[in-house]
């Protein structure tokens, strides 16, 4: 039987189970030190996907000489070869690694926009520079939000700005940490701010407690625990005063085990639930909705680091069982629901956008 020809628009799966593709891939991987196991985060992707997902080091060229290769059953041959595999490698860099692929290959979920359902609403979004933070501001825009777009690099915020000419889009480096700046993202988005999307975050070194520094821990709370609250605090009076608002923190799979991180980041993030518990029940009847959502392994520029080999083999044993890796997209379309109005009635939830993780 002829095996069915190769395109850019086959999955990183499809082609390494192809018999002219599969060792055209791992051929590539392995010139640079990789094997196919960095890819299994994406492997439902489409290879062409990897040209965004590289951030420009998988190049259109090189898919096509990809699709050339296999069609002509060429396997070894290629000057793009190392930039490739180390591109291939990069986009494998996960939340978390993924887990075993399913028998029957599932369509890509594909982002679908609901045009106007931020219409006249100033939403701030924190971390909008990259990961989910940049998707959920992205569709935000997209769908007719005012954005105001913070994170603490000005290049990826003039970059993201970049790509959405035409929206309605306020950028601010700022470090969440910090009363002032904090002071200047709600002086940026003015007399009404409809949503709060706090996202920005930083990762552990996966320690447990009995090898933990002070500053890994202060750093990460500082972070991810004192910025998000000092967001919510500062917002708080204007959603008061307009007798509606709607706040989504970011959590984790670990906030809701402890398996998924090292004891700062774990920590963290079940204070993060109970900042979004406490509010909610606050506020609820003042009209504000306050709720989380608990990403699973997603394709994110927040990378894991192992600084104790306790850690390491701890969570990675615990990785074993993971979904595949989510685009940050499929994060942001679960974030806006929670923002928009179509989350009417839900507060003080945390839901778990984990591809079905927690219910293992």
């Amino acid at each position: 039987m002829t095996p069915k020809t190769l395109t850019g628009d086959d999955s990183i799966k499809t082609w390494l189970e192809h018999p002219v593709g599969g060792p055209i891939i791992r051929d590539l991987l392995a010139q640079s030190g990789q094997d196919p196991e960095v890819l299994k985060p994406v492997q439902r992707l489409a290879i062409k996907r990897l040209i965004k997902l590289s951030k420009g080091r998988f190049s259109q060229q090189m898919v096509d000489d990809l699709v050339a290769r296999a069609a002509a059953g060429d396997v070894l041959s290629g000057s793009d070869v190392p930039a490739a595999a180390d591109a291939a490698g990069e986009t494998g860099t996960a939340d978390a690694a993924a887990g075993s692929a399913p028998e029957v290959e599932r369509p890509e979920w594909v982002e679908r926009i609901d045009r106007g359902r931020f219409t006249g609403k100033t939403v701030i979004v924190t971390g909008a520079g990259s990961g989910i933070g940049r998707a959920t501001a992205s569709r935000i825009a997209r769908e007719g939000g005012r954005v105001v777009a913070v994170d603490v690099s000005q290049e990826r915020l003039d970059e993201f700005a970049g790509e959405h000419s035409g929206a309605d889009i306020v950028t601010l480096v700022a470090d969440i940490t910090d009363d002032a700046k904090v002071g200047e993202i709600v002086a940026a988005a003015g007399d009404r701010i409809d949503g709060l999307a706090n996202i920005a975050g930083i990762m552990d070194d996966m320690t447990p407690i009995g090898e933990l520094t002070d500053a890994v821990w202060k750093r990460v709370f500082s972070v991810n625990v004192d910025g998000t609250m000092k967001l919510m605090r500062a917002v708080v009076p204007t959603m008061l005063a307009q007798g509606t608002g709607s706040i989504v923190n970011t959590a984790s799979e670990a906030a809701l085990r402890g398996s998924a991180a090292g004891v700062a980041y774990t920590a963290s993030k079940h204070a993060v639930v109970g900042l979004t518990k406490s509010t909610a029940f606050m506020y609820g009847p003042s009209g504000l909705r306050v709720n989380a959502v608990a990403p699973g392994p997603t394709i994110t520029n927040i990378e894991a680091s192992f600084a104790s080999p306790l850690g390491a083999e701890r969570v990675r044993l615990a990785m074993t069982i993971l979904p595949d890796a989510a685009e940050a997209e499929a994060l942001a379309a679960s974030i806006t629901f929670l923002l928009s109005d179509d989350g009417v009635n839900i507060n003080g939830v945390v839901l778990a956008s984990d591809g079905g993780w927690s219910a293992a």
